[in-house]
């Protein structure tokens, strides 16, 4: 047998050709996209690697700034709100306490008003009420003069005596305590105010307008006047000598000096 000899005109075999035996290695690539070693995020495939110091530095770079920035002028900004808050705060203050200090002088003022009404109201009741009573008195006296009138000129008649003259003394004693008061006695001064004179005469022995002659004795309640007193007066006359001797020597003056 003639050895087999290589064909002509075949060109060189591959390199994987000459050990139809021997396989390709295999190859395992990763697709996780979290470092299970660093835990960090893996780059997509396509994205261009970045090194530590590229670009991811300045990019955080500029973040970082821009926050800062940011952050400086949030804060700036919050505390131009805080001091305007304050201001306003001390001036709504200062108003609101102007206000109440108004209103608290204002209701002072009314407080002070009513009191000092009070205290007017409360006066004017008292006298109203005092004077009610006391003319409520002075009427009962008023109506009792006849009475009084009838047991004096029963006493000047000698006639008030025993029982009477009791209960006459207990009437007088109670309209005095009640505040009814007698006048019109004989030697006072004429006062026509609490005097009715109905009876007129001169003597050269007063020395002026005096009460001479009680017909009715005059009352008073307090200071009003129930009845005058009717009185005679007398009044002052000159002498008639006295008065001749007086014009004679005046004439014999003016004779001697004539003279």
């Amino acid at each position: 047998m003639t050895p087999n000899k290589p064909e002509e005109g075949r060109g060189p075999q591959a390199p994987g050709a000459q050990d139809e035996g021997e396989q390709e290695p295999v190859v395992v690539r990763d697709r996780r996209r979290i470092d299970p070693e660093t835990g960090m995020r893996r780059p997509a495939e396509g994205d261009e690697p970045e090194d530590a110091g590229g670009r991811t530095g300045e990019v955080t770079d500029s973040m970082s700034g821009t926050l800062d920035d940011e952050l400086a002028q949030v804060a700036a900004e919050a505390e131009a709100v805080e001091n305007a808050a304050e201001a306003t705060d001390e001036e709504s203050s200062s108003d609101a306490e102007a206000q109440l200090r108004r209103q608290v002088d204002e209701l002072t003022a009314d407080v002070k008003r009513v009191q000092a009404e009070y205290a007017n109201y409360r006066k004017r009741v008292e006298r109203d009420r005092d004077a009610v009573v006391n003319n409520a008195k002075a009427s009962i006296a008023e109506s009792l003069l006849t009475v009084l009138d009838d047991l004096e000129r029963a006493e000047s008649h000698g006639d008030l005596t025993g029982p009477f003259k009791a209960v006459s003394d207990k009437l007088t004693s109670a309209l005095t305590e009640a505040g009814l008061e007698s006048f019109g006695k004989e030697g006072e001064e004429f006062d026509p105010s609490v005097h009715e004179a109905v009876q007129h005469d001169t003597s050269p022995e007063v020395d002026g307008p005096t009460v001479t002659t009680v017909l009715r004795r005059g009352y008073r309640f307090g200071d009003r006047v129930l009845r005058p007193a009717m009185v005679g007066v007398t009044d002052h006359e000159p002498a008639a000598g006295g008065d001749g001797d007086t014009v004679a020597a005046d004439s014999q003056d003016e004779t001697s000096e004539q003279g």
